[in-house]
């Protein structure tokens, strides 16, 4: 645990009750301070939806600190019970009440004898773990729950499906174009001839989860989130699973001939053959394999571009960028830590460097240095790209509002091919672009702000050179500052004039 302003992922209790909140009829139930309970207004906002079931805090007040929580959380636990009627209540704890050290599980157990739902605990350790993390486990959690329920008593059937059939894992709310790329892959599905048989957490119901071992294999988008379900899945019941993502030209065919290969697995009079599938989306749907040749794609050779992301949107759109549209990626990186072997295999030889952190001043640091034609990132690689004058296209969570558009944008698939392709040039400043702010770059009168990642600057700027500083064009006035800037620091210079200006200016044509 360490104190921030600001983090990539969030605390494990926001993953388990994004969970929690995607199946339907599920009721979670936080132990928690004033304070933590914004999670249904981030969700009413960014989803932009009214029909789901709100979180429930139970508050740790003055009172809670004095006599103990017990009554108030079991309390709490049987009236959502008899107001709601939920199939499921997850009493999840928070980094607060770990401190209190209160046995939640006893009052789960004691709620439970009196209630008419299904309650459990979500066994994360929130020191440990972080949002993502505690997602994935906590859809483990309730997958094996209801599983092993079903087995109890004997109203589990595992035999497959007659037609060929996948479980879509790891599609839940606030999930970077989650929905959009649902869509999409059921659409991709069903021209396999592979039905869907079930999707979860978003949208599911807790009920259904019996019926996941009826499919042939099951799909896991994400890296982030579904894993540990697929894994157990396999482990106890034989399934297959296809954890490729199906991003990019190149990885969705790869995902099409896994799937494939799985499916020809089980069957043993006809087998499939998607090849001349693959063919005919690449070359007549997706437009980004005719786009990667055109004249406007070559424009972008020799552009630099930084990515940074949750490990499996930064790792496929790293390997776009390199293999499918010819970009030199200077350095690509990840916030998620826990997968850095994983995400290091994925990316090497696609870029010149790798950065492993979740600090966010440590990224914009990086790209202050490189100092990209275009950066590919989350919200805060937006707000760094914002300061740098450096145009930024989000590509992973966190992001806000304008990246949960109402119009359709999925990046998996071959659709998605299309959006990935769009957004890359897009985010580029380019050709007749250049070209017209130089011409009318004169004409921007805006006064100078500081670009600079940190607040304790030691170079200061007189008034003449400010004035300079001022004529030159917008779009490149942010990197001749951050070039002076740079000279001055290595001559031990604190004042900057307009003759270090020109100075900084031979330096760098010498």
């Amino acid at each position: 645990m360490k104190l921030a302003y600001w983090m990539y992922a969030g605390p494990a209790h926001i993953g388990t009750l994004r969970v929690a909140s995607s199946f339907k009829n599920v009721h979670a139930i936080m132990h928690a301070p004033l304070g933590d309970d914004y999670f249904n207004v981030m969700r009413s906002m960014l989803e932009r939806e009214r029909d789901f079931t709100p979180v429930t805090a139970s508050i740790v007040d003055r009172h809670v600190l004095a006599r103990g929580s017990q009554e108030k959380v079991v309390d709490n636990i049987t009236r959502k019970d008899k107001e709601e009627c939920p199939d499921l209540i997850v009493l999840t704890p928070t980094c607060t009440s770990s401190i209190l050290q209160e046995d939640l599980q006893n009052f789960v157990d004691r709620a439970s004898i009196t209630s008419n739902s299904d309650v459990i605990l979500a066994d994360v350790n929130h020191y440990r773990v972080n949002e993502l993390q505690a997602a994935d486990r906590t859809l483990e959690q309730v997958v094996r729950y209801y599983l092993e329920k079903a087995r109890r008593q004997g109203t589990l059937d595992q035999s497959i499906t007659k037609e060929p059939s996948a479980n879509i894992i790891g599609i839940f709310t606030l999930g970077f174009h989650n929905q959009h790329d649902c869509r999409e892959l059921k659409r991709l599905l069903q021209d396999l001839n592979i039905k869907v048989n079930k999707v979860i957490p978003e949208g599911g119901s807790v009920k259904d989860l019996q019926d996941l071992p009826k499919a042939w294999f099951n799909l896991v988008p994400y890296r982030e989130v579904g894993l540990m379900t697929a894994i157990y899945l396999e482990k106890n019941f034989g399934m297959p699973y296809i954890s490729i993502t199906p991003m990019g030209i190149v990885d969705t065919a790869e995902c099409i001939r896994q799937i494939q290969k799985h499916v020809n697995n089980l069957v043993s009079d006809k087998k499939f053959n998607y090849e001349s599938y693959i063919d005919q989306q690449t070359r007549f749907v997706s437009q980004a394999a005719w786009f990667s040749r055109s004249i406007d794609c070559q424009n972008l050779t020799g552009k630099k571009a930084v990515v940074f992301g949750d490990a499996t949107h930064a790792a496929s759109i790293t390997r776009i960028l390199a293999r499918e549209m010819g970009i030199r990626v200077s350095c690509t990186g990840t916030y998620c830590k826990h997968d850095a072997e994983w995400f290091k295999e994925q990316v090497q030889g696609f870029c010149d460097e790798i950065l492993i952190t979740d600090d966010h001043t440590k990224v914009g640091d990086m790209i202050a240095r490189i100092e990209p034609s275009a950066i590919f990132g989350t919200q805060m690689e937006r707000h760094i790209g914002k300061r740098l004058d450096i145009p930024c296209g989000v590509i992973s969570s966190p992001v806000h509002i304008q990246n949960f558009p109402l119009g359709y944008r999925p990046f998996l698939g071959y659709e998605g091919t299309n959006q990935i392709a769009d957004l890359v040039y897009n985010s580029f400043t380019l050709g007749m672009e250049d070209h017209l702010l130089e011409i009318f770059g004169g004409h921007d009168t805006k006064e100078v702000i500081t670009k600079s990642l940190s607040t304790d600057t030691d170079l200061t700027w007189n008034y003449e050179s400010q004035l300079e500083l001022n004529k030159i064009p917008g779009f490149v006035r942010g990197k001749i500052k951050r070039n002076t800037e740079k000279f001055a620091r290595q001559n031990n210079i604190t004042n900057i004039t307009v003759e270090i200006m020109y100075a900084a200016k031979e330096a760098l044509s010498a």
